[in-house]
């Protein structure tokens, strides 16, 4: 459902979860809206749950949809990938010279005369996501190697240019960084998965074999990943269920600069990577990389400088749950068109050579 263009034994290993996700998606993110509406103590207890500010329960569940996402990779793919620094330095320029003042002229543009609906948005805009990144590579069949890379470094890069270009864009003398937040948020979404994902991957591989790892143990864990992803849909969407949906046109009013601003930043990143000859895989990675948002750290500096039911918060929490739906649509998109793009060097020889020999026919 995701892939027009598999092929038909790939389609056939697919199972439930994986062929119909897209339905799956939609029905999560329905019930979670129901929960927070009707159930809204559901959606209050998952948000009490907190490790200096960290969802316990996103940050497990994120866990489970980051470690299969990473226990794949070859550690000497990465190695390859750190030698191409083009991509690298495009997300970079993406998170942190675009997204920044392209979020800031929306907001005020479309949000204007509502100056904390405008900071919520710009404080999300600022923020590259670290986490759910990983698996909307892995569905969009990206470069793993590549996107560890990038989003690690975009990660360590937020530590040093976020609380800066915040104080800038927002115009006030300092903001107040959770550093503990954002270090916290490094270690679990990224060191541990990727130290998780190494170790078990060579224990395995050393008393199983690599058959037994690729043929059992990946469909399985892939498998709970799945279930990851989908109940942290009905987990982030019952937090704000009852505000969805009593607010409808409020909701779409604080979601349209950030829609805007994916689909322009979707759009040059995926078009600078065709038109630059660079592989799909690589390309893919960039655009998801240099589009998305890290909502939590964004949610902290809100509610520190403008409080908990303030309309700051309240925009940074409104604008991750557009990101679901989009990076959805940029994972069918690029499954779609992947074909358009430069294929590896064996195929390409490949051809050449089967062309000649018609050629001499």
């Amino acid at each position: 459902m995701l892939d027009e263009h598999a092929s038909v034994g790939e389609k056939k290993s697919l199972g439930i979860f994986e062929k119909y996700l897209t339905l799956w998606i939609v029905i999560c993110i329905v019930l979670g809206l129901l929960v927070g509406k009707f159930l809204p103590q559901f959606g209050q207890l998952m948000d009490s749950l907190k490790f200096r500010q960290l969802s316990i329960p996103i940050g497990i569940l994120l866990f489970f949809m980051m470690y299969p996402t990473v226990v794949g990779i070859r550690f000497s793919d990465v190695k390859k990938a750190g030698e191409n620094p083009k991509p690298l330095l495009v997300t970079i320029i993406a998170n942190w010279v675009i997204a920044p003042p392209l979020m800031t002229v929306l907001a005020n543009f479309i949000l204007a005369g509502n100056p904390e609906y405008i900071a919520g948005v710009i404080l999300l805009g600022l923020s590259p996501c670290t986490a759910m990144v990983m698996w909307w590579m892995f569905l969009a069949k990206g470069d793993m190697a590549q996107g560890l890379i990038n989003t690690a470094i975009n990660a360590l890069l937020m530590i040093i240019l976020y609380a800066p270009l915040a104080a800038f864009y927002l115009g006030v003398s300092s903001i107040p960084v959770p550093w503990d937040l954002i270090a916290l948020s490094v270690v679990i979404f990224i060191a541990l998965p990727v130290a998780s994902g190494a170790i078990s991957r060579r224990a395995i591989l050393r008393r199983k074999g690599e058959e037994w790892f690729d043929n059992r143990y990946r469909p399985f864990v892939n498998k709970i990943s799945i279930v990851a992803l989908l109940s942290t849909l009905i987990v982030l969407f019952s937090f704000e269920g009852e505000v969805i949906l009593n607010n409808p046109f409020l909701v779409a009013f604080l979601a349209a600069p950030n829609l805007i601003h994916y689909a322009v930043m979707i759009t040059w990143i995926y078009l600078l990577g065709y038109y630059l000859g660079w592989k799909y895989e690589t390309t893919i990675d960039a655009t998801i990389i240099g589009s998305s948002s890290h909502f939590e750290v964004a949610i902290a500096v809100a509610t520190t400088l403008y409080g908990v039911g303030s309309g700051a918060t309240l925009a940074t929490v409104i604008g991750p749950l557009m990101e679901v739906p989009l990076m959805l649509s940029v994972v069918k998109l690029g499954l779609r068109t992947r074909h358009h793009f430069p294929r590896k060097k064996k195929v390409r020889d490949m051809s050449m050579k089967i062309r000649k020999v018609n050629f001499l026919d």
